[in-house]
């Protein structure tokens, strides 16, 4: 019976050390889930409101390699950016979104993954960014 007790408690926590991987991934790939309850434009293409996962691509080495993933986790598009950095960490998820003015959706400019300081700033064309430097811009946080 005690070998019984030490083998279910031994297999729950071999099964915890498994799972723990999952969430370090994550951090590491800083996979974030948002909604967006109106269209934004990212460069090269415009996203419908809806829920999007936005990752880091795959490994270490592409820390600036940003992946959109629609709700069905099918990849939209591969982006690059650039290191952006901000004065306090928070504890959410936070965009940087430009205004671009009445009738145009507003662009994302920047993603920081909660508890970081350093985010992603994505590249756009030079035109394009540009314009988006001369436009009001506001941090919008998600979650609680």
């Amino acid at each position: 019976m005690q070998i019984r007790k030490m083998s279910f408690i031994l297999g729950l926590v071999l099964a915890a050390a498994m799972v723990s991987p999952v969430v370090d991934a994550d951090e590491i790939n800083q996979a974030t889930n948002v909604t967006f309850s109106q269209p934004v434009q990212i460069p090269g293409k415009t996203l419908p409101a809806g829920s999007y996962l936005i990752q880091l691509a795959g490994s270490l080495s592409d820390r600036e390699i940003v992946q959109v993933f629609n709700d069905k986790h099918e990849l939209l598009t591969t982006l690059f950016a650039i290191p952006r950095q901000r004065q306090a960490a928070g504890e959410h998820t936070a965009f940087v979104l430009a205004n671009k003015g009445e009738g145009s959706p507003e662009a994302v400019v920047a993603w920081f993954y909660p508890g970081s300081t350093e985010g992603h700033q994505l590249l756009y064309p030079k035109s394009e960014r540009q314009q988006l430097g001369r436009v009001k811009t506001e941090t919008v946080v998600a979650g609680n």
